[in-house]
């Protein structure tokens, strides 16, 4: 047989693998577990670093200060360096709308080996420590909360006995772009992850979703958060492994209760949220870098490329194994374009979208190596996510 049959082959191999064997990742129904409302409601400390996030407080920030929530709890929101006026805005929306009591902090500049963003939750955590909370919620100022999130996060958290809840917030879905690049943002990532797998004590998968992490401060304090992770650009996943790897036990799927405001409407703003740490996310090695990209064309862009070919040379083996690789790619991503409310048709052109991710994740590499490395919030850091290279 030819090497064009023999990849069509192995993309299908591959394939029907993914759909048996890796934790069922496509599946979109792991949400929130069974919980019961505990009788006495622990203390809550929520923390928000913000950076420039002027844009998005107004639709995020309300939706925290007015959490229906019997317990005591209190937001912390670091204002890390921004030069919008966040800090003072977030003041202004507290005294207007009122809710769960609001305080406003400023770490300073990160000293060297921390990130921006860990440094503010750091400073975050410190202020909270003076409450004695027996949880730290720590969520994005781009993220909206409904009105019983917090609630029933902890609720899951207490019925379950886990150390960490975390919830993928819904991206906003608008733009062309946004249709055709978000729902598969969560399908890839849950495809490394498998949401399943986290909660599996004594399993290795270990990941979290950053705009929405509920953590015991006890399980922290084992964990050495966020000290243990201050160098990750990757924070969440490094967040969840660390707390894990400390004896934690830890739970991750798809929110019902929690939105993501921030807009993506251009390529650009989507290229340059995946670019800026796709290259952190494989280590800064050039070998995974090089298999990354040969496994993402092999499992997503030989099936088509082998469907067309064997039909044009009429090779019935290359044009069969190339289809049904490629129906059973289309097959595992309905059910996030169901979750994302997106119209079906979109998934026979998930190749097109991995191309495009396949990219970025080269484009990722090219910055890191011309200096520019990993960037938040205006912030690069070209040092290499140990934290990630550790675990």
């Amino acid at each position: 047989m030819s090497a064009v049959v023999w990849t069509a082959v192995g993309s299908l191999a591959a394939w029907l693998w993914l759909l048996l064997g890796q934790g069922f990742f496509w599946r979109t129904d792991v949400r929130l577990p069974p919980r019961e409302e505990p009788d006495d409601w622990p203390s809550v400390c929520v923390v928000v670093p913000a950076r420039d996030e002027a844009a998005v407080l107004p639709d995020s920030l309300p939706s925290l200060l007015a959490q229906d929530y019997p317990g005591r709890a209190e937001i912390f929101l670091v204002d890390d360096g921004s030069s919008d006026g966040t800090g003072e805005l977030a003041r202004e929306l507290a005294r207007r709308h009122g809710g769960l009591p609001l305080t406003v902090g400023s770490p300073g500049e990160p000293p060297a080996g921390w990130t921006g963003k860990l440094w503010a939750v750091r400073h975050g955590i410190g202020l909270a420590r003076a409450r004695a909370p027996e949880y730290l919620l720590l969520t994005d100022a781009d993220i909206a909360h409904a009105p019983d999130s917090l609630r029933e996060l902890v609720a899951a958290a207490r019925t379950g006995g886990f150390d960490l809840v975390s919830q993928m917030a819904r991206l906003r879905v608008e733009s062309v772009w946004e249709r055709l690049v978000v729902p598969a943002f969560v399908y890839f990532f849950a495809q490394l992850y498998p949401f399943r797998r986290i909660a599996v004590r004594g399993s290795r998968t270990a990941a979290a979703a950053g705009g929405c992490v509920l953590l015991r401060a006890d399980a922290a304090e084992r964990a050495r958060i966020p000290d243990a992770i201050r160098h990750a650009v990757i924070d969440d996943v490094a967040l969840a492994r660390a707390v894990k790897g400390a004896g934690g036990h830890i739970w991750l799927g798809l929110a019902e209760l929690v939105d993501s405001v921030r807009p993506y409407p251009r390529l650009h703003d989507l290229w340059r949220m995946v670019s800026r740490s796709a290259y952190a996310q494989l280590r800064h090695n050039p070998l995974l870098l090089t298999g990354t990209v040969a496994g993402l064309a092999v499992v997503y862009l030989v099936p088509p490329i082998a469907l067309f070919v064997g039909l044009a040379m009429g090779s019935a083996w290359a044009a069969t194994a190339g289809g049904l690789a490629w129906l059973l790619m289309t097959a595992t991503y309905l059910p996030m374009l169901r979750y994302y409310r997106q119209p079906l048709w979109l998934a026979p052109l998930l190749p097109v979208t991995a191309f495009l991710y396949l990219l970025m994740t080269v484009d990722s590499a090219v910055q890191h190596y011309r200096g520019r490395g990993a960037a938040w919030k205006g912030r690069t850091y070209a040092r290499p996510d140990t934290a990630l290279d550790e675990s």
